[in-house]
């Protein structure tokens, strides 16, 4: 028997009141579908919604029939999103890594664009997920009144509010808030871990020969000349001398 989502109070006003500020390079970009123009327009849409799900999507990560149902109009942004949260990489990546709290954490995120209503919140949608499954859960919150009102059927989800107008600094990603992995499985598989992706240079072939004046090339010389060394008092050298005795003296009114 399905259990009903549980009731828990609202700990927050920022997703449900109105910014009261002038809008600014931090403010939301809402991406829409319907505003898709030409195919660049309807691939920018699609990026949005890969980076929403899943953050960055590989090219093993993407479905082009997907892609092309959404550019041909057989489904609309809603239904994208909600095949995004039910794939192979989705339940591979981080449903199998994580609990449900977690899970339920990232739904709430992720597709409301807010943060969860505290600790109640995760537990109602645990409660969900552990009834109906992942598919439960996600068809609950797109068929919710708060995403239909916030985003609708062709709008990608995005991170609402921002800027929050009492703060010199914005809320923080989710993506950095909520990681992808828990820290239980971040410290199996080795995580963080610093990949260099950038282009690998190398000295080339003209820069890598001798041009002469190299020190290296005469020690073979240097190996042959006799050592030098001093007999008797002159091994000693210059260090018993008296400096000062030879040092010429000049006093004044001669």
């Amino acid at each position: 028997m399905a259990l009903p989502l549980l009731k828990y109070p609202p700990t927050s006003q920022n997703s449900r009141v109105a910014p009261f500020r002038v809008g600014s390079d931090e403010d939301p970009k809402a991406v829409s579908m319907d505003k898709a123009m030409d195919r660049e327009d309807q691939n920018f849409v699609i990026e949005a919604a890969y980076r929403q799900i899943f953050f960055h999507a590989f090219k093993v990560d993407r479905d082009r029939t997907l892609e092309s149902q959404l550019r041909d109009g057989q489904i609309n942004v809603r239904e994208f999103i909600r095949a995004l949260c039910l794939s192979d990489t989705f339940n591979r990546s981080f449903y199998n890594l994580n609990s449900n709290y977690r899970v339920a954490r990232h739904l709430v995120e992720k597709l409301l664009g807010r943060p969860v209503h505290g600790k109640a919140e995760e537990i109602a949608w645990s409660a969900v997920i552990m009834t109906k499954g992942v598919k439960g859960a996600v068809d609950a919150i797109l068929d919710s009144e708060e995403y239909l009102d916030a985003f609708g059927y062709d709008t990608v989800p995005y991170h609402r509010n921002r800027v929050v107008g009492s703060r010199e600094v914005g809320e923080t990603p989710f993506n950095i808030t909520s990681p992808r992995y828990e820290s239980y499985y971040r410290g199996i598989l080795g995580f963080p871990q610093i990949v260099y992706t950038g282009k690998s240079r190398s000295f080339p072939e003209r820069a890598q020969q001798r041009r002469g004046g190299f020190p290296q090339d005469y020690l073979p010389w240097v190996r042959t000349l006799p050592a030098l060394r001093g007999v008797g008092s002159a091994a000693a050298g210059n260090t018993g001398m008296d400096y000062l005795s030879k040092v010429p003296y000049r006093s004044i009114g001669r």
